[in-house]
């Protein structure tokens, strides 16, 4: 059972504990689906219309080969494991850098890296004009910072310097390992939902060889197979999307505690608002971004809007937020990488910490709201 999380360390450890079973409830939902689709082929290709036969047959089938599919299981989580950095790598058509390539970068990442207390991750980028971010890993080899070059180029020195903390907060929660391991189980069964697919187009497309009859029971049964996948597909989603939205909030949060300059990350916020869309970029590496803007369906949303996160931001550190119009007169360095960073940092007198009390009329009701609003991990 988790541990209501009041804290960054109940955070981790109940991150840790969803991590251990994810890892034993994807077995058991893939196992769910072969026995389902078993079940299906048992239904439409036995003589008669006894279920329980088919039933048994489906049981049967299970009994004999479920060491094959832990063992197949098995196999494809240790693939991913061990390539998964490549792998995010091709998708995102990043890059790695280093010190020399990109100084500033390097060492606003690896000052934050030494107030938090932890080693320095891989730092890499991508050459879009889309201002995003993402974190991705599962040990410490293998923990990666990726930024655009749009986001340095947009952003001041100090909303950079949020950001990065943002996703070194993920990199502390543990938020990327139990994405991983979403990541890698999903796909597994995208992918066989996908074969199973273009099966059914084959089979709805190929030339007639055989008798209607006995072509159009093997097509319901492929039909049958492709919805039984899918609804997997989407149950092994719903589990992202409810794992992702919470821990947007709590990475924001950690970034304040980190840089004790909210002003920063509100005003980062702000400016990667509806610029955050990199082109041809696949949905998994989407939803580790730092924004992953969805104009509808809220249930599919991997991030809570935007627009809330300033506000909690703004509620439990007592920040104002900064006025749009002039943000929106901001003028980002251009054609200049180098000095894309050397934008001004916000005034010291507006840097806070996450678990500053604000300043408000302690004669009015402001006093109570401050109070259910003041713990940033809730």
């Amino acid at each position: 059972m988790a541990i209501r999380a009041t804290g960054l360390q109940t955070h981790i450890w109940n991150n840790n504990a969803k991590s251990i079973l994810l890892l034993a409830f994807y077995p058991f939902l893939i196992i769910g689906i072969i026995w389902a689709c078993a079940l299906s082929i048992a239904i439409f290709t036995a003589h008669n219309s006894d279920v329980s036969q088919a039933n048994a047959m489906a049981n049967n089938i299970i009994y004999q080969y479920w060491p094959m599919i832990i063992a197949g299981i098995g196999i494809w989580f240790s693939i991913a494991y061990l390539f998964h950095t490549k792998m995010v790598r091709s998708m995102a058509n990043s890059h790695p850098v280093t010190r020399k390539d990109e100084p500033e970068l390097y060492n606003l990442l690896e000052n934050l890296c030494i107030s938090a207390g932890i080693a320095m991750p891989r730092l890499e980028i991508i050459e879009s004009h889309a201002r995003n971010a993402f974190a991705s890993g599962i040990d410490q080899k293998s923990f990666c910072v990726t930024v655009t070059r749009g986001l340095m180029q947009s952003l001041s020195k100090d909303e950079l310097e949020g950001v990065l903390a943002h996703e070194l907060t993920h990199i502390i929660n543990r938020d990327v390992r139990l994405l991983i391991i979403t990541i890698i189980f999903t796909g597994m069964i995208g992918f066989a939902a996908q074969v199973m697919w273009r099966n059914v187009r084959y089979a709805l497309w190929v030339p007639k060889r055989s008798a209607g009859n006995k072509k159009g029971g093997g097509i319901i049964i492929l039909i049958a197979i492709l919805v039984i996948l899918w609804i997997g597909y989407f149950a092994t989603l719903f589990t992202r999307f409810a794992l992702s939205r919470r821990r947007e909030y709590m990475a924001d949060a950690g970034a304040v505690q980190i840089t004790k300059n909210p002003d920063a990350m509100i005003r980062a916020l702000m400016r990667i608002a509806g610029k955050d869309q990199i082109p041809k970029i696949p949905a998994d590496i989407s939803m580790m971004c730092f924004e992953n803007h969805v104009p509808f369906m809220g249930l599919f949303a991997t991030h809570p809007p935007i627009e809330t996160r300033i506000r909690a931001l703004s509620q439990t550190t007592g920040t104002p937020i900064p006025d749009l119009p002039a943000l929106e007169g901001f003028k980002a360095p251009v054609n200049s990488p180098k000095n894309s960073l050397s934008a001004p940092s916000a005034p010291k007198d507006k840097q806070f910490s996450p678990w500053d009390r604000p300043r408000t009329n302690w004669t009015t009701r402001e006093r109570f709201k401050t109070r259910r609003t003041q713990n940033p991990w809730h």
